[in-house]
């Protein structure tokens, strides 16, 4: 015979929670270290960042490389657009999408800000060892990757 009680959940224990947690307090106060001076939200940033390490990239390019949701993306570059930091150029391949690029202003707002950005990531881990920084960009890397291959497996159901 089963038992009938459901086995108990700790949320604060529960790990999906603290990463969520996590992420919501880390974002949050890196934010706020472009968001005053930048006037960028945190989805704007992340497409000034991904479009400023590799160019030209499309939006679903975007949205698949840093697990942001499509409406987020497109809102985001509609912003940057209209602020003159984002340009897009349709592509040669597929006429249907569009590249997206930095302008030069968006080049300038990208060298601005990623020394506000690694100041605060600095901040953020300091008491860490470079050891322990090494160990948790590893457990993050396999926890991302596990997470991508159940949602491929959940995906082909």
């Amino acid at each position: 015979m089963t038992d009938p009680t459901p086995p108990a959940l700790s949320l604060r224990d529960y790990l999906p929670y603290r990463l969520a947690v996590t992420s919501n307090q880390v974002s949050r106060l890196v934010a706020r270290a472009y968001q005053d001076r930048f006037g960028l939200t945190i989805w704007e940033w992340r497409v000034i960042a991904l479009l400023g390490e590799a160019e030209p990239m499309t939006a679903q390019s975007l949205s698949d490389i840093a697990a942001m949701d499509k409406v987020s993306v497109s809102r985001a570059v509609k912003a940057l657009v209209e602020r003159g930091l984002v340009m897009r150029a349709e592509r040669v391949a597929d006429r249907r999408s569009r590249d997206l690029h930095l302008t030069e202003a968006g080049r300038q707002t990208y060298a601005e800000i990623t020394p506000v950005a690694l100041t605060a990531e600095a901040d953020l881990l300091t008491g860490l060892d470079e050891t322990q920084i090494a160990e948790l960009a590893r457990l993050l890397d396999l926890l991302r990757s596990r997470a991508g291959e159940l949602a491929e497996r959940q995906a082909g159901n």
